[in-house]
């Protein structure tokens, strides 16, 4: 096919549809400690959550995988999903419930467009907590093309998010 067909700029990503070995235990992750909320449950096999009242971000089901060994870090399949914060602010809320609850982190990176905090889910699903620069402060490169890197994240300047006041 010789015509280039490029997707809407207005399309997004609806959902993630995650299989899980222990649906209790993945809610008290999405639920509990990420603050998702519960929009509906399929008894023990399945739940959907989400935030601000959408049918579902993130759909968790154990209909292949009640049981299963955690996610192989090696060979094909999910790298993360990643969740998108409104503000810094609400991005450093997170990372500070993440520190008081020891949740183990994987990384935290500065990328330039971006701020984010890596950490695996129980069942070793990758999941990256971000907020994205303005727009018009991301890095580009001479001739205007996105200029993205990897340099660590400045937690205590994130973390001073929180100790600012509200106007």
């Amino acid at each position: 096919m010789n015509d280039q067909y490029v997707v809407p700029a207005q399309t997004r990503i609806g959902h993630v549809h995650l299989k899980v070995s222990d649906l209790e235990r993945a809610l008290e992750f999405y639920r509990d400690l990420l603050g998702f909320e519960l929009v509906q449950k399929y008894g023990n096999q399945a739940a959907f959550i989400s935030a601000g009242g959408y049918h579902h971000h993130i759909g968790l089901n154990n209909w292949h995988s009640k049981g299963m060994p955690k996610a192989p870090q090696e060979g094909v399949g999910l790298y993360h999903l990643a969740v998108v914060y409104p503000t810094r602010k609400d991005l450093a809320a997170i990372f500070d419930r993440l520190l008081k609850a020891e949740y183990p982190l994987t990384g935290a990176s500065d990328h330039g467009v971006s701020e984010a905090i890596y950490l695996n889910d129980p069942d070793g699903n990758g999941v990256e907590l971000y907020w994205d620069r303005p727009k018009e402060l991301w890095p580009k490169t001479a001739d205007g093309t996105i200029d993205m890197y990897t340099e660590r994240l400045d937690i205590r300047g994130l973390l001073r998010e929180l100790e600012e006041k509200e106007a």
